[in-house]
């Protein structure tokens, strides 16, 4: 009777240190993954501040070497490919003479596979720019939908897709811009 209650001790003592270790490694994975998600979500956010601050550098830093650019839901068209450098390009004409530019996301939903990120937010961006007109700013108001990979130890855009739900304000700001 000694020696099996001795042998039971230890089969609990085992089976407590497994399910512990079972537990660590939990906690360990779980960490893991929202580690990669905030960095997810540091990427997106740093391509919006990078805009709002005209930081053509650090947007394409946020950009995959092709990336598949959909703007379709605000001017047609279909969705292409396109180098971060064009990206910025066309970003840094078409904001130019604003006089500051605003982007807002928020609730972030992401889902991490392996090295790879989808990532769907709200947004709103803010154009300002006064005017004789007295109007002086419009308003974006939609969702994004990012898909990222993972390069080397950093998170890449090579999706990005706006959905417009409306703009708001002056919808011709842009003929005052110089």
């Amino acid at each position: 009777m000694k020696y099996f209650s001795l042998f039971l001790l230890m089969a609990l003592l085992v089976a407590c240190s497994h399910t512990q270790e079972t537990r660590v490694k939990a906690v360990e994975t779980q960490t893991k993954v929202l580690i990669e998600e905030k960095a997810v979500v540091k990427t997106v956010n740093r391509l919006f501040v990078s805009t709002d601050n005209r930081n053509w550098k650090g947007v394409k830093a946020c950009f995959a070497d092709e990336v598949l650019l959909d703007v379709t839901s605000m001017v047609g068209g279909e969705p292409n490919k396109l180098t971060p450098q064009q990206i910025a390009d066309a970003w840094a004409q078409g904001l130019k003479g604003l006089k500051a530019i605003h982007h807002q996301a928020g609730n972030y939903d992401v889902s991490l596979k392996a090295d790879e990120a989808d990532v769907f937010c709200y947004g709103i961006a803010f154009h300002y720019l006064p005017n004789a007109t007295g109007q002086n700013s419009r308003t974006f108001v939609g969702s994004y939908n990012f898909h990222l990979v993972k390069v080397g130890t950093d998170w890449k855009i090579d999706i990005f897709k706006y959905n417009l739900k409306y703009i708001d304000g002056n919808l011709e700001l842009h003929k005052y811009a110089k």
